[in-house]
């Protein structure tokens, strides 16, 4: 008598909320790692060396097709768009501590939030985002450069534009395909900056290396793995967990940075992050 054959284990499935929580932590780790690059290629150099193998990867690993229609294609440039202006918080991240840059850069999804709502208690969450930004910028806190807030706030309304467009252009196709286009014309946009700021510093094979690093650590992998949330838990629950990239990018300047937040900078942390998941959870409702 023939003995059964070994059943083969089932792959344990890994949890949706921490699919988005790697996300968040690999998202702001790969910009802390970036910021240490500033020394050798500078912020546009390493914004454009982190777009352009990010694309090299993403078409790779997609193999997206270029559209026929018209409307598709104007969507996918204007997606480029989009993320290389969400790439100026590498310029802010040279005045700003990471977990201060990405605080106001949250203020873009947050913003598209509370204006798609006609609730007037979104007015406290407006207010609560509003206190947290004044209690960084305003005469309560050591002064910010205010070019860091500035290129932040240009990053911020680039984040809020990549959420309209990103909800617009899933009708496309969801397998990533016009994600990947998106983010090799934005490094068509970018790039051309970084080789005007660091030449052929660019092509050192550390710079390749690490530059290939931040790509993987802030842009293939939490795509990858926000894709796969998504397909588990609906969007506004991703939305929240995002919410908590400021307080991951404070703990990332800590550890990789010795960036230390004074605890009114803290405080403002504490404000956008709660405003931002306040209004994710009452748009929901």
């Amino acid at each position: 008598m023939q003995s059964p054959p070994p059943t083969r284990p089932h792959p344990v499935a890994v949890p949706p909320f921490a699919l988005v929580l790697g996300a968040v932590v690999s998202v702001q780790f790969g910009q802390a790692f970036g910021k240490q690059l500033f020394a050798v290629v500078g912020p546009l150099g390493v914004a454009g060396v982190r777009l352009s193998l990010a694309a090299v990867l993403l078409l790779v690993l997609r193999r997206p097709r270029i559209p026929v229609d018209r409307r598709p294609r104007v969507l996918i440039v204007a997606l480029g768009a989009a993320i290389a202006t969400m790439n100026v918080v590498y310029l802010a991240l040279a005045h700003l501590p990471v977990a201060v840059a990405s605080t106001l850069q949250l203020l873009g999804p947050l913003s598209v939030a509370l204006l798609s709502s006609r609730r007037p208690r979104d007015v406290l969450w407006a207010a609560l985002a509003a206190s947290g930004v004044f209690l960084f910028c305003g005469p309560v806190s050591a002064p910010l450069p205010a070019i860091g807030v500035g290129l932040a706030l240009v990053s911020a309304a680039g984040m809020g534009s990549y959420l309209l467009l990103s909800h617009r252009i899933g009708a496309i196709s969801d397998d990533g395909s016009p994600l990947a286009l998106a983010v090799a014309c934005a490094a068509v946009l970018v790039l051309p900056f970084g080789i005007a700021e660091s030449g052929t510093a660019l092509l050192s094979p550390t710079v390749l290396l690490a530059g290939l690093g931040i790509a993987v650590l802030s842009a293939v992998v939490p795509y990858s793995l926000e894709l796969a949330a998504l397909r588990r838990i609906p969007p506004r629950v991703v939305g929240v967990l995002q919410s908590l990239e400021p307080a991951t990018g404070a703990l990332a300047g800590l550890l990789l940075l010795a960036e230390l937040l004074s605890p009114i900078q803290l405080v403002a942390l504490g404000c956008v992050t709660a405003a931002s998941i306040g209004a994710v959870l009452a748009r929901d409702r």
